[in-house]
């Protein structure tokens, strides 16, 4: 008997089922990540006292960073593997893009807004997670590396690609998952886009209020 485990990661569409789940968990991690950084705003005293507090549950941490990268994995690699998949299916190359069948911006620049997160997320680590240091404040960490106007405009641009990738990503991976019912999907294409737009406006605030500070 077949493994079901083995033929939904060796198709295209469990593949595309697989993007969905993880999609939509990081844009879970994108609204809690959205309320950490929200802390900021209450001052130094209250957002190092919430960050510790959260470090009290080292397990839980570890727990969540690792199914991060998990799921990181999975989306980036069946990501790429669908792009190559449909760049090598196509036979003949358009000198116009055609906009048409419902494709966007968005929708069109997916794995190029995927690639540029992937080295966001990079950056962002290599100054942040791992640059902690013992009894090393978060709040000045953040204030140092947002204190320089080139990491503040880099930080904003890329706020602005993350909600270009989730406008579409997040309504489509409702379709892939089979919920795109006429009735409700208009909504939840309306509901991508502000969720998009307050990722993109809130996280961005962050850096350019602490540089002004």
């Amino acid at each position: 008997m077949d493994n079901w485990f083995i033929r939904v990661f060796s198709s295209s569409i469990g593949k595309k089922l697989v993007m969905a789940i993880t999609g939509l968990f990081f844009c879970l991690f994108l609204i809690l990540h959205l309320i950490d950084n929200m802390m900021v705003y209450k001052g130094k005293i209250a957002f190092d006292k919430y960050v510790n507090s959260l470090h009290t549950f080292p397990l839980l941490i570890s727990v969540i960073e690792i199914g991060l990268m998990l799921f990181a994995l999975l989306h980036i690699g069946f990501g790429l593997y669908l792009f190559y998949q449909n760049q090598k299916a196509t036979a003949v190359k358009y000198s116009i893009r055609k906009w048409a069948g419902g494709r966007t911006l968005s929708s069109s620049l997916m794995p190029y807004t995927g690639l540029y997160i992937l080295v966001f997320i990079v950056v962002h680590l290599v100054n942040f997670r791992f640059a902690i240091e013992e009894g090393k404040s978060i709040y000045n960490m953040m204030n140092i590396a947002f204190s320089s106007p080139l990491y503040v405009a880099f930080y904003t641009l890329s706020m602005m690609i993350v909600a270009l990738h989730i406008r579409h990503g997040f309504w489509s991976a409702f379709q892939t998952l089979g919920l795109n019912h006429p009735k409700y999907m208009h909504f939840i294409q309306k509901v991508s886009t502000l969720f998009a737009v307050v990722v993109a406006i809130s996280m961005a605030s962050v850096p350019i209020y602490l540089f002004l500070i």
